[in-house]
C-alpha cells in the first residue's frame, strides 16, 4: 500500500462570497466543483485596498463578476497565475481588463496533455501572462510581501507564491489538503515533482492555501513529508511488480489500485507512468525504447 497522507478534506463556505480567512487573505470559490476542483476554484485576493488575485479562476462570467464585486473599491495591481489549466488562469484575462492589473506567471508555454482518458480540468492553451515570473522573484504591494516559488511537476510552468507576511504558501495545485496532485506526462515531471516538494518541505512554511480544497496548517512539514512518502511507496510497489515478474503497466496497475474503480485504472497507468519515467531516469528500471505506458520495463540489472 501507498502510504498514507492526512487528509484535510472539512470546508466551510458559500460559493461566491468573500471569505476572510486569514489577517492578510481573503478566499472567494468559485462555483465549479468537479473531480479535479474538488468544491472549487479558490480564488485569493491578498491585502486590503491595494490587493493581489492569486490564480483568478475559470472564465464563468457570473464567477468573474462575483470577483469584481468582492474588490469593488480597491486596486488590484497584480494578478498571480500557478499555471495554465481551464480551472485556474481563464480568467486573469478578463480580470485584467476590467481592473487595469497586471498578470504575472511562468512565462513557459502550456504543454498540451497526450493522455487518452481527462487527467486535469483542462490545459488553457491560449494563457500567456504580461509579465514572466522567476524564481525568488519578489513583488510588493501595500502591507504584502509575494514571492514567486517554482515548483515544477504537476506541468513544467508551474509557480507557488509565498507571502512573507504570514509565512504562508499559494501553492496552486502542486500541495492539496483533499487529494494527491495529478502528475500526467509529458507535461507533468515525477523527478521535477518529488524535487519541488523537498523544495517546499525545507521551507517551513506555517500554512499552505491550496486552489481547491481546505488549508493545511500547524503540521505544513509533516504533511510535505507524507506527500512525499506517497510517492516513494508507490514506487517501491512498482519495483515490487517489477521484481514479481510484471513487464507492463497495464499488468500492475490492477494490482497497485485494487482497491480503485476500475473506471479510474486509466487515469492511474498514466500516474505509474511518471513514476515509471523517473525510475528509469534514475537507473533502478529499464525499459525498451522510450518510457510509455505500453512499453516492456524491467529491473535494472547489475553492471
Amino acid at each position: 500500500m501507498a502510504s498514507k497522507i492526512p487528509f484535510v478534506r472539512d470546508m466551510t463556505f458559500d460559493y461566491g462570497v468573500p471569505q476572510q480567512v486569514s489577517p492578510l487573505i481573503r478566499r472567494i470559490v468559485a462555483e465549479n466543483p468537479g473531480p479535479f476542483t474538488f468544491r472549487g476554484t479558490g480564488v485569493y485576493i491578498v491585502g486590503k485596498g491595494e490587493v493581489a488575485v492569486i490564480d483568478p479562476g475559470p472564465d464563468m462570467a457570473e464567477h468573474i463578476e462575483l470577483l469584481l464585486k468582492a474588490v469593488a473599491g480597491e486596486k488590484v495591481t497584480h494578478i498571480f497565475v500557478t499555471h495554465g489549466h481551464m480551472d485556474h488562469s481563464p480568467a486573469a484575462r478578463p480580470l485584467a481588463a476590467a481592473t487595469g492589473a497586471t498578470i504575472y506567471a511562468c512565462a513557459e508555454p502550456v504543454i498540451p496533455s497526450e493522455s487518452e482518458v481527462r487527467m486535469e480540468a483542462g490545459d488553457d492553451l491560449t494563457f500567456q501572462p504580461d509579465i514572466a515570473v522567476h524564481d525568488g522573484d519578489v513583488f510588493h504591494g501595500k502591507g504584502w510581501t509575494i514571492e514567486a516559488v517554482s515548483t515544477p511537476g504537476h506541468t513544467s510552468h508551474h509557480t507557488a507564491y509565498a507571502l512573507h507576511e504570514e509565512n504562508a504558501l499559494f501553492p496552486g495545485d502542486h500541495i492539496m489538503g483533499w487529494s494527491t496532485t495529478v502528475i500526467s506526462p509529458p507535461d507533468g515531471d515525477m523527478t521535477d515533482y518529488l524535487d519541488s516538494l523537498l523544495k517546499v518541505r525545507e521551507r517551513d512554511f506555517d500554512t499552505l492555501w491550496p486552489t481547491h480544497g481546505p488549508p493545511v496548517q500547524g503540521n505544513v512539514r509533516e504533511f510535505v513529508q507524507a506527500y512525499i512518502d506517497h510517492r516513494i511507496a508507490r514506487e517501491d510497489q512498482i519495483l515490487e511488480r517489477l521484481a514479481r515478474g510484471d513487464r507492463t503497466i497495464r499488468e500492475m496497475v490492477p494490482v497497485m489500485y485494487a482497491d480503485v474503480d476500475k473506471k479510474l485504472h486509466p487515469a492511474a497507468c498514466h500516474s505509474v507512468l511518471a513514476h515509471m519515467i523517473h525510475l528509469v531516469k534514475t537507473g533502478r528500471v529499464e525499459c525498451s525504447g522510450a518510457p510509455c505506458i505500453d512499453s516492456l520495463y524491467a529491473l535494472r540489472r547489475a553492471a
